[in-house]
């Protein structure tokens, strides 16, 4: 049995920084659950601008900061931010930038409308965690993806960083769930996503109207397993992961799923 020692968790949503929600307490129990088992990990998600950083106690890690990430030919700045929650011992890095997150809500604004440049901010969240696990200087042997908003960081570990230490070995896990966007993403999409190493072939897939199912359907292809981490997901997902005989972990109540998921992730280390 191979023993997966580090899990990396790029989640959408974590309890208390947000609402509770399906996915925002999976992101709070999870990573305790398998740093309970013995597992060493990692735990990222966006610092969305309706987090109190005061009240949360998030204070900004200047060494990790600084880096400009380009998107559609403009320089981002990247900020990382930490907090603990103290009662799991588990710390949470936060990715931050003035354009795409402070000042905004999640993924919809106070009218509920979504925003529109939520696509440009997934490519800054995925991109801005991976190159934070590049100084981080850590390895994960497996990754755990929760939420559409981290549905490209499958495509950036085995394209874009296939090369790097921290990525070269790494597994990928991607959860679905029963949370989707309605808007439809723009057409330039594909060509704002790009990084050396991903070729036009990679995101065929993504043709015109680019919306949620296009954009799992990526994650997918580039997973090596599916966690049904909803009991109603997307049935053509579910569907696409087995006609593309990729393992797929089916949903289960919370009590089995802690237990599922550790199992799991072995499993996937194992399948070359």
């Amino acid at each position: 049995m191979t023993s997966t020692k580090k899990v990396l968790f790029i989640t959408q949503e974590i309890v208390p920084y947000v609402s509770e929600s399906e996915m925002s307490l999976t992101g709070r129990n999870l990573p305790q659950a398998i740093q309970e088992r013995g597992r060493e990990i990692r735990t990222f998600m966006p610092k969305w601008g309706n987090i109190n950083e005061r009240r949360n106690q998030l204070h900004e890690v200047i060494r990790l900061s600084g880096m400009n990430l380009i998107i559609d030919d403009t320089d981002h700045p990247l900020i990382i931010k930490v907090a603990s929650i103290q009662s799991a011992r588990m710390q949470v890095y936060f990715i931050d930038n003035d354009d795409y997150f402070q000042n905004r809500l999640q993924i919809t604004d106070e009218n509920g409308v979504e925003y529109e440049d939520n696509d440009a901010r997934a490519i800054f969240y995925a991109r801005g965690v991976l190159e934070t696990v590049k100084k981080l200087r850590w390895c994960p042997d497996v990754i755990h993806c929760h939420g559409w908003m981290t549905a490209l960081a499958p495509l950036y570990i085995k394209k874009a960083y296939k090369d790097e230490p921290s990525f070269r070995n790494s597994k990928v896990v991607y959860s679905l769930y029963d949370s989707e966007f309605q808007q439809i993403f723009h057409p330039d999409f594909p060509n704002k996503l790009m990084l050396k190493g991903i070729a036009k072939k990679d995101v065929a897939g993504l043709k015109e109207p680019i919306d949620y199912v296009a954009l799992n359907k990526l994650a997918i292809n580039f997973s090596d397993g599916v966690v049904l981490q909803s009991e109603h997901v997307n049935n053509e997902l579910v569907e696409y992961a087995q006609k593309m005989e990729k393992p797929v972990l089916p949903y289960q109540p919370w009590d089995e799923m802690v237990e599922a998921c550790n199992n799991f992730y072995d499993k996937i280390l194992e399948t070359e």
